[in-house]
């Protein structure tokens, strides 16, 4: 036989507190309250039962201190109530047990179960999802109210609106909050805010009570109508501890109606602080920004007026300007001359008057004629003398001083000088030249 394991019995409480745990988890239970203790701890023990059965509970202070019943926060004996409890075992005597995390009265519990049973189908369709949430607008001039028009809360939504911003609008949507007919308002007024889109956000609410009392704000046609709005809606519903499927479907929740109030408006002296500082800090920017269009505006300028065509034509009327002034000055300057040009013909004529010319040049001629004439003496006497001298030279070495001397000189019939006797033939004339002319021969013999 194989070996069997013996449990110690911390073990087995151990696993049978894991199965209970893990298998049930969190239940809820509506029951009679019986063996109620208050620990000086500031836990709660307590027993709940019905015809049948009964099971020991505990609740921490932790939990209990949320407790609201009827007649007072603390259970009472022979008191039905609803919890949610986790399924437990109290290790050391073994005992099962249920750890309470919340309790009501068993009429409003009911509700409450009703409460958790729709918002868990709802948040399985998303609806509660952040991304279908919308933006509160920031600077808000209209408000809208859906509300009871006699019921506290439009008052002090109105009064703080008032007191922080007398210059927001206000339109009130009205609307039952509490009994049979109330959900049914509730949906028409929202409606009708968003077929007249006059205001920038609603603000949906009413005043404190019970879970009962704030039930309209927990039907699913009041959280279908918010989710489908097309105004950013704020829930203000009851106070602060009061939650509703409406708070958790709206777009913003509010933990008062007041505190609504306060989220869509701005307190007077903030917004005149604000105003101030933004007035002060868009004097700076603009003085900043005129500063630099003014610089680029220069720059610009300074550029536009290079490539301009009212700067070119500036530059081409100062240019025809300029030739206008120098062609005005030409054409005086022209005028003058031509005036002048007469005279100055008159004068030059008179410079080149034909008789002063015919004088002028019969002068020079004259002189020029006794400088030829004085030359032509000079060079005459020059070459006389020249000739003389030359005569002189000739005649010393000429053939004719010779002959004057006693000499003569032959020529033959071709007028050549005769040098040999093989010049001439016998017979042949000749001629000889002597000192006072010539004698003519002929040849009778050659020696």
């Amino acid at each position: 036989m194989a070996t069997q394991h013996i449990l110690q019995i911390s073990e087995l409480t151990r696993k049978v507190k894991f199965m209970l745990e893990s298998e049930l988890n969190t239940v809820w239970l509506c029951g009679e309250i019986s063996n109620f203790i208050a620990a000086s701890s500031g836990h709660w023990y307590l027993s709940l039962k019905d015809s049948k059965s009964q099971v020991r509970c505990a609740m921490f202070k932790g939990n209990n201190r949320r407790v609201r019943l009827a007649g007072g926060s603390t259970p009472r004996n022979g008191q039905q109530v609803l919890v949610r409890a986790k399924v437990s075992l109290y290790e050391p005597r073994g005992d099962f047990q249920l750890i309470i995390e919340m309790m009501e009265d068993a009429g409003e519990g009911l509700l409450r179960q009703q409460f958790e049973q729709l918002k868990s189908k709802l948040n399985a369709q998303g609806i509660f999802a952040q991304q279908f949430k919308q933006a509160i607008p920031k600077n808000i001039n209209t408000v809208g109210i859906v509300t009871s028009p006699t019921g506290a809360a439009v008052k002090d939504i109105i009064s703080v609106l008032q007191r922080r911003n007398p210059a927001i609008t206000i339109v009130i949507y009205p609307a039952l909050v509490q009994g049979e007919h109330a959900k049914n308002d509730i949906v028409h007024a929202i409606d009708i805010a968003n077929q007249r889109e006059e205001c920038q956000v609603l603000i949906v609410g009413r005043g404190g009570g019970s879970l009962e009392d704030l039930w309209s704000f927990n039907e699913e046609d009041v959280v279908n109508a918010i989710f489908h709005s097309r105004i950013p809606i704020i829930s203000a519903v009851g106070h602060e501890i009061d939650t509703t499927l409406s708070d958790l479907v709206a777009d913003l929740r509010a933990p008062t109606p007041s505190a609504a109030a306060e989220l869509v408006s701005q307190d007077n002296s903030e917004l005149q602080s604000r105003l101030q500082e933004l007035s002060k800090r868009a004097q700076q920017l603009f003085t900043q920004k005129v500063k630099q269009e003014n610089s680029y505006l220069q720059n610009l300028n300074h550029r536009l007026t290079q490539v301009h065509p009212e700067r070119k034509l500036q530059q081409h009327q100062q240019k025809s300007d300029e030739l206008n002034i120098r062609l005005d000055k030409a054409i005086k300057r022209e005028l003058a001359r031509f005036k002048q040009k007469p005279e100055k013909l008159v004068r030059d004529l008179q410079h080149v008057d034909p008789t002063k010319v015919i004088i002028q040049h019969q002068s020079t001629l004259r002189h020029l004629d006794d400088r030829l004439q004085r030359a032509l003496d000079v060079s005459v006497k020059n070459k006389s003398e020249h000739f003389v001298s030359i005569i002189e030279q000739l005649h010393i070495v000429s053939p004719l001083a010779t002959i004057a001397r006693g000499y003569s000189v032959s020529r033959n019939s071709h007028q050549q000088i005769v040098r040999t006797k093989d010049q001439v033939s016998i017979g042949d004339e000749i001629s000889i030249q002597v000192s006072d002319g010539r004698i003519l021969s002929q040849v009778i013999d050659k020696i």
